[in-house]
Protein backbone atom coordinates (compact mmCIF):
# COMPACT_ATOMS: atom_id res chain seq x y z
CA UNK A 1 0.00 0.00 0.00
CA UNK A 2 1.47 3.38 -1.07
CA UNK A 3 2.09 6.15 1.39
CA UNK A 4 0.28 9.11 1.53
CA UNK A 5 1.45 12.37 1.18
CA UNK A 6 0.79 15.43 3.54
CA UNK A 7 -0.87 16.80 0.25
CA UNK A 8 -2.69 13.24 0.17
CA UNK A 9 -1.28 12.48 -3.07
CA UNK A 10 -0.24 8.17 -3.25
CA UNK A 11 3.51 7.98 -3.20
CA UNK A 12 5.17 5.23 -5.27
CA UNK A 13 7.96 4.52 -3.71
CA UNK A 14 9.50 2.80 -6.90
CA UNK A 15 8.46 5.89 -9.16
CA UNK A 16 11.50 6.49 -11.43
CA UNK A 17 13.25 9.28 -12.82
CA UNK A 18 11.48 8.07 -16.61
CA UNK A 19 7.76 8.24 -14.98
CA UNK A 20 8.62 11.70 -13.32
CA UNK A 21 9.73 12.73 -16.87
CA UNK A 22 6.25 11.60 -18.39
CA UNK A 23 3.92 12.91 -15.29
CA UNK A 24 1.00 15.61 -16.60
CA UNK A 25 -0.02 18.04 -14.16
CA UNK A 26 -2.26 17.45 -11.54
CA UNK A 27 -3.44 20.88 -10.16
CA UNK A 28 -2.88 24.30 -11.13
CA UNK A 29 -3.41 25.56 -7.31
CA UNK A 30 -1.45 22.33 -5.51
CA UNK A 31 -0.44 23.74 -1.72
CA UNK A 32 3.10 24.23 -1.79
CA UNK A 33 5.01 21.88 1.10
CA UNK A 34 3.63 23.47 4.85
CA UNK A 35 0.89 24.74 4.13
CA UNK A 36 2.97 28.35 4.27
CA UNK A 37 2.33 29.12 0.82
CA UNK A 38 0.49 27.69 -2.38
CA UNK A 39 1.73 28.44 -6.24
CA UNK A 40 -0.53 30.97 -8.02
CA UNK A 41 -3.17 30.17 -9.66
CA UNK A 42 -1.61 31.52 -13.19
CA UNK A 43 -2.27 28.30 -15.53
CA UNK A 44 -5.28 27.72 -16.96
CA UNK A 45 -4.01 25.06 -19.48
CA UNK A 46 -2.11 22.31 -18.78
CA UNK A 47 -0.13 20.45 -21.12
CA UNK A 48 1.96 16.69 -21.02
CA UNK A 49 5.07 17.43 -19.15
CA UNK A 50 6.85 15.00 -21.09
CA UNK A 51 6.36 16.89 -24.44
CA UNK A 52 7.68 20.28 -22.85
CA UNK A 53 10.38 21.43 -25.13
CA UNK A 54 12.44 22.35 -21.93
CA UNK A 55 12.98 19.26 -20.58
CA UNK A 56 16.70 17.92 -19.94
CA UNK A 57 17.46 21.07 -21.90
CA UNK A 58 21.09 22.95 -20.86
CA UNK A 59 21.12 26.74 -20.57
CA UNK A 60 22.74 26.74 -23.76
CA UNK A 61 19.92 25.47 -26.00
CA UNK A 62 17.15 27.46 -23.82
CA UNK A 63 18.60 30.57 -24.58
CA UNK A 64 18.98 29.34 -28.27
CA UNK A 65 15.14 28.56 -28.23
CA UNK A 66 14.42 31.75 -27.03
CA UNK A 67 16.42 33.40 -29.58
CA UNK A 68 14.64 32.02 -32.45
CA UNK A 69 11.46 32.56 -31.04
CA UNK A 70 10.36 28.94 -30.46
CA UNK A 71 10.14 29.66 -26.62
CA UNK A 72 9.68 32.62 -24.14
CA UNK A 73 10.79 33.16 -21.38
CA UNK A 74 7.28 33.54 -20.11
CA UNK A 75 6.92 30.00 -21.52
CA UNK A 76 9.85 28.18 -19.94
CA UNK A 77 8.48 29.40 -16.38
CA UNK A 78 5.16 28.64 -16.65
CA UNK A 79 6.43 25.31 -17.94
CA UNK A 80 8.76 25.02 -14.76
CA UNK A 81 5.86 26.18 -12.36
CA UNK A 82 3.02 23.31 -14.18
CA UNK A 83 5.85 20.87 -13.22
CA UNK A 84 6.35 21.91 -9.72
CA UNK A 85 2.15 21.77 -9.13
CA UNK A 86 2.55 18.32 -10.36
CA UNK A 87 5.91 16.94 -8.53
CA UNK A 88 6.30 19.38 -5.71
CA UNK A 89 4.28 17.21 -3.50
CA UNK A 90 5.60 14.22 -3.72
CA UNK A 91 9.45 15.32 -3.92
CA UNK A 92 9.12 18.78 -1.36
CA UNK A 93 11.83 20.45 -3.61
CA UNK A 94 10.41 24.05 -3.58
CA UNK A 95 9.33 25.90 -0.31
CA UNK A 96 8.13 29.19 -2.02
CA UNK A 97 7.76 30.06 -5.41
CA UNK A 98 8.22 33.98 -6.74
CA UNK A 99 4.85 35.28 -6.91
CA UNK A 100 6.42 37.77 -9.43
CA UNK A 101 8.02 35.13 -11.54
CA UNK A 102 5.75 35.91 -14.67
CA UNK A 103 5.49 39.04 -15.05
CA UNK A 104 9.61 38.94 -14.39
CA UNK A 105 10.11 36.43 -17.51
CA UNK A 106 7.57 38.66 -19.52
CA UNK A 107 9.91 41.96 -18.79
CA UNK A 108 12.78 39.74 -19.78
CA UNK A 109 11.16 38.79 -23.29
CA UNK A 110 10.15 42.11 -23.82
CA UNK A 111 13.84 43.68 -22.87
CA UNK A 112 14.76 40.42 -25.66
CA UNK A 113 12.75 41.57 -28.06
CA UNK A 114 14.32 44.89 -28.27
CA UNK A 115 17.81 43.61 -28.49
CA UNK A 116 18.72 44.08 -24.78
CA UNK A 117 19.96 40.51 -23.60
CA UNK A 118 21.47 41.27 -20.04
CA UNK A 119 23.64 38.15 -19.91
CA UNK A 120 23.89 34.52 -20.51
CA UNK A 121 21.01 33.98 -17.58
CA UNK A 122 18.83 36.07 -19.54
CA UNK A 123 15.43 34.52 -18.36
CA UNK A 124 16.39 31.66 -17.36
CA UNK A 125 14.87 30.84 -14.43
CA UNK A 126 16.63 29.12 -11.00
CA UNK A 127 16.10 27.95 -7.58
CA UNK A 128 17.93 29.40 -4.85
CA UNK A 129 18.53 27.78 -1.29
CA UNK A 130 16.08 29.48 1.17
CA UNK A 131 19.67 30.45 3.49
CA UNK A 132 20.12 32.90 0.16
CA UNK A 133 18.68 36.67 0.76
CA UNK A 134 16.19 37.54 -1.81
CA UNK A 135 14.66 41.16 -1.15
CA UNK A 136 11.30 40.58 -2.65
CA UNK A 137 8.20 38.80 -1.44
CA UNK A 138 9.43 35.52 -0.91
CA UNK A 139 11.29 34.43 2.55
CA UNK A 140 14.43 33.54 3.60
CA UNK A 141 14.17 31.42 6.72
CA UNK A 142 16.74 28.34 6.85
CA UNK A 143 13.64 26.37 6.53
CA UNK A 144 12.60 27.08 10.15
CA UNK A 145 9.49 28.77 11.50
CA UNK A 146 11.38 30.69 13.82
CA UNK A 147 12.71 34.03 11.49
CA UNK A 148 9.16 33.37 9.24
CA UNK A 149 7.66 36.89 8.43
CA UNK A 150 11.46 38.77 8.65
CA UNK A 151 12.79 41.08 6.70
CA UNK A 152 16.17 41.23 5.02
CA UNK A 153 18.43 44.75 4.37
CA UNK A 154 18.73 43.75 0.81
CA UNK A 155 19.56 40.77 -1.97
CA UNK A 156 22.69 38.49 -1.24
CA UNK A 157 25.39 40.18 -3.34
CA UNK A 158 24.77 36.66 -5.53
CA UNK A 159 21.26 37.26 -6.11
CA UNK A 160 22.53 40.32 -7.86
CA UNK A 161 24.84 39.22 -9.49
CA UNK A 162 22.03 36.77 -11.20
CA UNK A 163 19.34 39.25 -11.66
CA UNK A 164 21.88 41.40 -13.16
CA UNK A 165 22.88 38.42 -15.22
CA UNK A 166 19.03 38.13 -16.43
CA UNK A 167 18.13 35.11 -14.35
CA UNK A 168 14.72 34.73 -12.72
CA UNK A 169 14.61 33.98 -9.12
CA UNK A 170 11.65 31.14 -10.01
CA UNK A 171 11.22 30.32 -5.78
CA UNK A 172 12.91 29.07 -2.80
CA UNK A 173 13.95 25.10 -2.41
CA UNK A 174 13.91 23.12 0.23
CA UNK A 175 16.69 22.66 2.54
CA UNK A 176 18.10 20.71 5.75
CA UNK A 177 16.80 23.02 8.25
CA UNK A 178 19.38 25.42 9.11
CA UNK A 179 21.81 23.88 6.77
CA UNK A 180 21.84 20.66 8.95
CA UNK A 181 23.46 22.81 11.71
CA UNK A 182 20.86 21.90 14.20
CA UNK A 183 21.35 18.98 15.90
CA UNK A 184 24.04 15.91 14.88
CA UNK A 185 20.76 12.90 14.79
CA UNK A 186 19.69 14.29 11.31
CA UNK A 187 21.89 12.15 9.44
CA UNK A 188 20.87 9.05 11.55
CA UNK A 189 16.88 9.30 10.09
CA UNK A 190 17.19 8.61 5.89
CA UNK A 191 14.56 11.65 5.39
CA UNK A 192 15.66 13.93 7.81
CA UNK A 193 19.03 15.28 6.30
CA UNK A 194 17.05 17.25 3.77
CA UNK A 195 14.19 18.20 6.01
CA UNK A 196 12.66 21.33 7.77
CA UNK A 197 9.70 22.86 9.08
CA UNK A 198 9.06 25.27 5.96
CA UNK A 199 9.44 22.11 3.69
CA UNK A 200 9.10 18.58 4.66
CA UNK A 201 11.57 16.22 3.94
CA UNK A 202 12.53 16.24 0.18
CA UNK A 203 12.43 12.90 -1.35
CA UNK A 204 14.35 11.92 -3.87
CA UNK A 205 13.90 12.22 -7.55
CA UNK A 206 14.59 8.43 -7.87
CA UNK A 207 13.16 6.60 -5.96
CA UNK A 208 10.57 9.12 -3.41
CA UNK A 209 12.05 6.29 -0.28
CA UNK A 210 15.03 7.51 0.21
CA UNK A 211 17.04 10.88 0.66
CA UNK A 212 17.91 13.82 -1.66
CA UNK A 213 20.80 14.08 0.99
CA UNK A 214 21.58 17.92 2.62
CA UNK A 215 21.47 20.51 3.02
CA UNK A 216 20.95 21.64 -0.58
CA UNK A 217 18.44 18.79 -1.13
CA UNK A 218 15.99 20.98 -2.49
CA UNK A 219 18.24 22.47 -5.16
CA UNK A 220 19.57 19.16 -6.18
CA UNK A 221 16.62 17.72 -5.93
CA UNK A 222 14.64 20.52 -8.50
CA UNK A 223 17.66 20.85 -10.92
CA UNK A 224 16.83 16.85 -11.44
CA UNK A 225 13.31 16.65 -11.88
CA UNK A 226 13.54 19.57 -14.11
CA UNK A 227 11.84 21.98 -11.87
CA UNK A 228 14.11 24.86 -12.51
CA UNK A 229 17.17 25.17 -15.27
CA UNK A 230 19.41 25.59 -12.67
CA UNK A 231 19.44 26.01 -8.85
CA UNK A 232 22.01 27.15 -6.27
CA UNK A 233 22.95 25.33 -3.31
CA UNK A 234 25.57 26.02 -0.36
CA UNK A 235 28.06 23.78 1.34
CA UNK A 236 30.09 24.45 4.41
CA UNK A 237 31.09 20.36 4.28
CA UNK A 238 29.72 18.20 1.64
CA UNK A 239 26.27 20.17 1.45
CA UNK A 240 26.29 20.42 -2.52
CA UNK A 241 28.75 18.09 -3.19
CA UNK A 242 25.96 15.34 -1.74
CA UNK A 243 22.81 15.60 -2.85
CA UNK A 244 24.44 16.67 -6.37
CA UNK A 245 26.17 12.73 -6.33
CA UNK A 246 22.39 11.37 -4.96
CA UNK A 247 20.19 13.05 -7.05
CA UNK A 248 22.82 12.53 -10.16
CA UNK A 249 23.47 16.45 -10.86
CA UNK A 250 26.77 17.98 -11.46
CA UNK A 251 27.53 20.49 -8.08
CA UNK A 252 30.40 22.51 -7.65
CA UNK A 253 31.70 23.89 -4.78
CA UNK A 254 34.15 27.23 -5.17
CA UNK A 255 37.17 27.72 -3.49
CA UNK A 256 36.48 29.95 -0.45
CA UNK A 257 36.38 33.47 -1.39
CA UNK A 258 35.19 32.97 -4.63
CA UNK A 259 31.78 34.11 -4.10
CA UNK A 260 30.59 36.58 -2.25
CA UNK A 261 28.94 34.92 1.07
CA UNK A 262 26.88 38.65 1.93
CA UNK A 263 23.32 37.79 2.60
CA UNK A 264 23.44 34.13 3.18
CA UNK A 265 23.25 32.78 6.43
CA UNK A 266 25.53 31.34 7.58
CA UNK A 267 27.34 28.46 9.71
CA UNK A 268 30.73 29.86 9.06
CA UNK A 269 32.71 32.22 6.76
CA UNK A 270 35.50 30.05 7.21
CA UNK A 271 33.76 26.84 5.12
CA UNK A 272 30.33 28.65 3.76
CA UNK A 273 30.87 29.33 -0.26
CA UNK A 274 27.40 29.11 -2.49
CA UNK A 275 28.19 27.39 -5.67
CA UNK A 276 26.25 26.40 -8.88
CA UNK A 277 23.60 23.12 -9.56
CA UNK A 278 23.05 21.99 -12.68
CA UNK A 279 22.01 18.70 -15.20
CA UNK A 280 25.44 19.59 -16.94
CA UNK A 281 29.02 20.24 -16.64
CA UNK A 282 28.11 23.67 -18.91
CA UNK A 283 25.34 24.93 -16.90
CA UNK A 284 27.68 25.11 -14.10
CA UNK A 285 30.43 26.46 -15.96
CA UNK A 286 28.18 29.43 -16.88
CA UNK A 287 26.54 29.95 -13.20
CA UNK A 288 29.71 29.98 -11.94
CA UNK A 289 31.02 33.02 -14.14
CA UNK A 290 27.79 34.84 -13.25
CA UNK A 291 28.35 33.94 -9.37
CA UNK A 292 31.91 34.74 -9.00
CA UNK A 293 33.56 37.72 -7.25
CA UNK A 294 32.66 41.07 -8.76
CA UNK A 295 36.07 42.03 -8.09
CA UNK A 296 37.96 40.29 -10.93
CA UNK A 297 40.63 38.55 -8.27
CA UNK A 298 40.81 36.13 -5.29
CA UNK A 299 43.47 34.96 -3.64
CA UNK A 300 46.04 36.76 -5.90
CA UNK A 301 44.66 35.13 -8.86
CA UNK A 302 42.78 37.12 -11.92
CA UNK A 303 39.95 35.66 -12.38
CA UNK A 304 38.76 34.42 -15.61
CA UNK A 305 35.36 36.36 -17.25
CA UNK A 306 33.86 32.55 -18.84
CA UNK A 307 34.88 29.19 -17.33
CA UNK A 308 32.77 27.90 -19.99
CA UNK A 309 36.24 28.22 -22.38
CA UNK A 310 37.83 25.24 -20.40
CA UNK A 311 35.35 22.81 -21.43
CA UNK A 312 37.24 19.79 -23.19
CA UNK A 313 35.92 17.38 -24.15
CA UNK A 314 39.17 15.57 -24.68
CA UNK A 315 40.03 16.65 -21.43
CA UNK A 316 40.38 13.14 -19.92
CA UNK A 317 43.34 12.51 -22.62
CA UNK A 318 46.55 12.62 -20.78
CA UNK A 319 44.94 13.44 -17.33
CA UNK A 320 46.68 12.11 -14.44
CA UNK A 321 43.38 10.95 -11.55
CA UNK A 322 44.45 9.82 -8.32
CA UNK A 323 42.04 7.10 -6.40
CA UNK A 324 42.58 6.56 -2.49
CA UNK A 325 41.72 2.92 -2.69
CA UNK A 326 40.37 3.05 0.99
CA UNK A 327 37.67 5.14 -0.55
CA UNK A 328 36.88 1.87 -2.54
CA UNK A 329 36.40 0.31 0.37
CA UNK A 330 33.07 1.03 1.55
CA UNK A 331 33.70 -0.44 5.40
CA UNK A 332 36.25 1.96 5.85
CA UNK A 333 33.25 4.62 6.51
CA UNK A 334 31.20 2.40 8.43
CA UNK A 335 28.47 4.02 6.99
CA UNK A 336 26.42 0.34 6.31
CA UNK A 337 24.19 2.25 3.81
CA UNK A 338 22.62 -0.16 1.69
CA UNK A 339 23.88 -0.15 -2.47
CA UNK A 340 27.24 0.80 -1.31
CA UNK A 341 28.85 -2.04 -2.55
CA UNK A 342 26.99 -1.11 -6.01
CA UNK A 343 27.81 2.43 -5.83
CA UNK A 344 31.93 1.26 -5.39
CA UNK A 345 31.73 -1.11 -8.43
CA UNK A 346 29.86 1.58 -10.89
CA UNK A 347 33.31 4.11 -9.70
CA UNK A 348 35.19 1.31 -10.46
CA UNK A 349 33.61 0.83 -14.11
CA UNK A 350 34.01 4.51 -14.30
CA UNK A 351 37.67 4.98 -13.60
CA UNK A 352 37.72 2.31 -16.25
CA UNK A 353 35.82 4.09 -19.04
CA UNK A 354 38.22 6.91 -17.51
CA UNK A 355 41.27 5.05 -18.58
CA UNK A 356 39.37 4.13 -21.92
CA UNK A 357 39.35 7.81 -22.94
CA UNK A 358 43.58 8.27 -22.11
CA UNK A 359 43.52 8.83 -18.02
CA UNK A 360 45.98 7.47 -15.81
CA UNK A 361 44.74 6.17 -12.74
CA UNK A 362 47.11 6.34 -10.21
CA UNK A 363 47.08 5.00 -6.46
CA UNK A 364 47.56 8.32 -3.69
CA UNK A 365 47.12 8.18 0.10
CA UNK A 366 45.41 11.46 0.93
CA UNK A 367 45.95 10.90 4.69
CA UNK A 368 43.84 10.47 7.61
CA UNK A 369 39.82 11.58 6.87
CA UNK A 370 38.88 11.28 9.80
CA UNK A 371 42.10 13.11 11.77
CA UNK A 372 40.67 16.83 11.63
CA UNK A 373 36.89 16.00 11.76
CA UNK A 374 36.86 17.12 15.76
CA UNK A 375 38.59 20.05 15.30
CA UNK A 376 36.65 21.22 12.50
CA UNK A 377 33.29 20.66 14.29
CA UNK A 378 35.11 22.41 17.65
CA UNK A 379 35.48 25.56 15.78
CA UNK A 380 32.50 25.10 13.37
CA UNK A 381 30.48 25.60 17.05
CA UNK A 382 32.66 28.55 17.76
CA UNK A 383 32.16 30.22 14.57
CA UNK A 384 28.19 29.60 14.43
CA UNK A 385 27.48 31.25 17.70
CA UNK A 386 28.89 34.80 16.69
CA UNK A 387 28.09 34.46 13.15
CA UNK A 388 24.63 33.68 13.19
CA UNK A 389 24.14 36.54 15.90
CA UNK A 390 25.47 38.88 13.30
CA UNK A 391 23.48 37.81 10.61
CA UNK A 392 20.31 38.04 12.58
CA UNK A 393 21.11 41.42 13.82
CA UNK A 394 20.85 42.28 10.25
CA UNK A 395 17.16 41.72 9.96
CA UNK A 396 13.89 43.54 11.17
CA UNK A 397 10.58 42.35 12.04
CA UNK A 398 11.53 39.31 13.97
CA UNK A 399 12.04 38.54 17.26
CA UNK A 400 15.27 36.31 16.99
CA UNK A 401 18.16 37.80 17.81
CA UNK A 402 20.82 35.40 19.29
CA UNK A 403 21.25 31.30 19.00
CA UNK A 404 19.74 31.67 22.54
CA UNK A 405 16.44 32.95 21.04
CA UNK A 406 16.39 30.45 17.93
CA UNK A 407 16.78 27.63 21.19
CA UNK A 408 14.19 28.80 22.88
CA UNK A 409 12.02 29.15 19.94
CA UNK A 410 12.10 25.49 19.27
CA UNK A 411 11.44 24.60 22.63
CA UNK A 412 7.80 26.18 22.49
CA UNK A 413 6.92 24.98 19.02
CA UNK A 414 8.52 21.76 19.49
CA UNK A 415 6.21 19.39 17.82
CA UNK A 416 6.26 22.08 14.31
CA UNK A 417 10.80 22.19 14.79
CA UNK A 418 11.51 18.99 15.98
CA UNK A 419 9.08 16.29 15.10
CA UNK A 420 12.26 13.81 13.77
CA UNK A 421 15.57 14.97 15.31
CA UNK A 422 16.17 17.54 18.47
CA UNK A 423 18.90 20.71 18.64
CA UNK A 424 21.54 19.33 20.09
CA UNK A 425 24.17 21.51 17.67
CA UNK A 426 22.29 24.43 18.78
CA UNK A 427 22.59 23.70 22.41
CA UNK A 428 26.45 22.34 22.03
CA UNK A 429 27.56 25.68 20.38
CA UNK A 430 25.89 27.95 22.90
CA UNK A 431 28.30 26.29 25.32
CA UNK A 432 31.14 27.79 22.68
CA UNK A 433 31.73 32.05 23.43
CA UNK A 434 34.96 33.19 22.64
CA UNK A 435 35.17 33.53 18.86
CA UNK A 436 37.27 34.65 17.52
CA UNK A 437 40.01 34.82 20.43
CA UNK A 438 39.58 32.04 22.55
CA UNK A 439 43.07 29.59 22.05
CA UNK A 440 41.03 26.98 21.98
CA UNK A 441 39.08 28.35 18.65
CA UNK A 442 42.18 29.10 16.87
CA UNK A 443 43.59 25.65 17.66
CA UNK A 444 41.07 23.88 16.61
CA UNK A 445 40.34 25.97 13.32
CA UNK A 446 43.87 25.83 12.49
CA UNK A 447 44.52 21.77 12.81
CA UNK A 448 41.83 21.85 10.79
CA UNK A 449 42.41 23.40 8.09
CA UNK A 450 46.45 22.88 8.32
CA UNK A 451 45.06 18.85 7.87
CA UNK A 452 42.64 19.45 5.00
CA UNK A 453 45.29 20.90 3.41
CA UNK A 454 47.98 18.56 3.45
CA UNK A 455 45.79 15.87 2.05
CA UNK A 456 44.45 17.10 -1.00
CA UNK A 457 46.84 19.71 -1.66
CA UNK A 458 50.10 17.45 -1.17
CA UNK A 459 48.71 15.07 -3.86
CA UNK A 460 47.37 17.75 -6.32
CA UNK A 461 50.94 18.97 -6.08
CA UNK A 462 52.09 15.72 -6.64
CA UNK A 463 50.83 16.03 -9.97
CA UNK A 464 47.87 14.19 -9.83
CA UNK A 465 45.10 16.31 -11.82
CA UNK A 466 41.60 15.23 -9.58
CA UNK A 467 40.96 12.71 -7.37
CA UNK A 468 38.05 10.42 -7.51
CA UNK A 469 36.30 8.93 -4.74
CA UNK A 470 32.75 6.80 -5.12
CA UNK A 471 31.11 8.47 -1.51
CA UNK A 472 29.59 11.31 -0.51
CA UNK A 473 32.94 12.48 0.95
CA UNK A 474 33.11 15.65 3.11
CA UNK A 475 34.55 18.51 0.91
CA UNK A 476 36.55 20.18 3.23
CA UNK A 477 39.01 17.39 4.05
CA UNK A 478 41.21 15.51 2.38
Amino acid sequence: MNEQSPNGLDLDPGITRRKFLGTTALSSAALLTGGLASLPSLLAKKAPLSDEPFIEATIPQLQALMASGQLTSRQLTQGYIRRMQSLNPLLHSVIEVNPNAIAIAAGLDNERRQGQVRGPLHGIPLLVKDNIATDDQMQTTAGSLAIYGNHVPGDAVIIQQLRAAGAIILGKSNLGEWANFRDDEAETYPLAVGWSARGGSTNNAYDLSYTSWGSSSGSANGAAANLCAAAIGTETDGSITGPSAVENIVGLKPTLGLVSQDGIIPIAHEQDTAGPMARSVTDVAILLGVLQSPFGEVLGHQLPSDYTQFLDPNALDGAVIGRDVRFFDYSYYGSGIPGDELTVAFAENALSVMESLGATVVDVDTGDVFAYSGDEFTALLYEFRAQIADYLATLTHTDMHTLADLIAFNNAHCVQEMPYYDQDVFLLAEQFPGYPNDPAYIAARTHARTAARSGIDSVINSGVDAIVAPHLTNSTGP
